[in-house]
């Protein structure tokens, strides 16, 4: 067929595997289009044309090379765990407000991120709402990060430091949002030893092969990846996890099944 992009020919091997094997995924029912408004709903759209390009659907979610931007990267991994948890549901994020006066971390983890624009003006914070357009931020990765805290936020929405009152205000509403367990235990996976901060600079860096790992890469499947984020197995154990649970935690520490697929040099195929 001529495919030269390494995205379309994975595509073409998602669908003809579950093809073959009659499985029922209701990933398959998101297209590329819903993805690219997806990507507005999580505060990326400046990603849209490549993965329009790639023809990126839901089977295509747990399959993309990975997002060189490291809080872009963990919060695509974090609105794919909040699709898993709602069972691929396309209509499960929260774009406008509801009637809840304090809502509990289990709706804020489907919020938007135009959701979390509306909750900034609602707290008075209306002035630095729109630096949040292309950040990346939803209620996925406020409540699923464990290092995304009040600080991240502050940051993001180029809240000065010396103004220690609004960054004060800033904090106590982030607090309050989260809920109590999930702000302590983000304090202390901030407190424990070798704990380095989010920032908007961090990049990710894809994993180095050893010569003694070239040998094995022949005898690998070919939907295998040369560099998991997490084992397919890991992902089904903390779907079931924050089901049992039910994210009421406000927290957890999370591993999804969202792949690194190969490294290409070409930046074109690069999603």
């Amino acid at each position: 067929m001529g495919m030269k992009n390494p995205l379309h020919r994975k595509k073409l091997q998602l669908a003809l595997k579950a093809f073959s094997t009659k499985t029922i995924e209701k990933q398959s029912d998101l297209d590329h289009i819903w993805v690219t408004r997806w990507l507005d709903d999580i505060g990326l759209p400046q990603y849209k044309d490549q993965f329009h390009e790639a023809r990126v659907d839901g089977r295509m979610l747990q399959y993309l090379t990975v997002v060189t931007s490291q809080l872009h990267h963990l919060s695509v991994k974090c609105a794919i765990h909040v699709l898993h948890v709602n069972k691929f549901n396309p209509f499960c994020l929260r774009r406008r407000p509801g009637d809840e006066k304090q809502p509990s971390p289990s709706e804020v983890v489907q919020w938007s991120n135009h959701r979390v624009m509306e909750w900034l003006r609602a707290v008075d914070l209306a002035e630095y709402a729109p630096n949040l357009r292309g950040s990346g931020v939803h209620g996925g990765l406020i409540i699923l990060e464990p290092r995304f805290t009040a600080e991240t936020l502050a940051l993001l929405l180029n809240i000065p430091p010396q103004k220690t009152l609004l960054r004060r205000h800033l904090a106590t509403a982030f607090s309050s949002l989260v809920g109590l367990q999930a702000s302590q235990e983000k304090r202390e996976y901030g407190n424990a030893t070798g704990h380095m901060p989010l920032t908007t600079t961090a990049k990710v860096k894809p994993k180095k092969l050893g010569f003694t790992q070239f040998s094995h890469l022949r005898k690998r499947k070919p939907d295998d990846s040369v560099d998991y984020i997490c084992p397919i197995d890991s992902s089904t154990h903390t779907v079931n996890r924050l089901t049992r649970s039910s994210a009421n935690r406000g927290f957890i520490v999370f591993c999804f099944s969202l792949f690194s697929y190969f490294f290409f040099n070409n930046k074109s195929h690069h999603v």
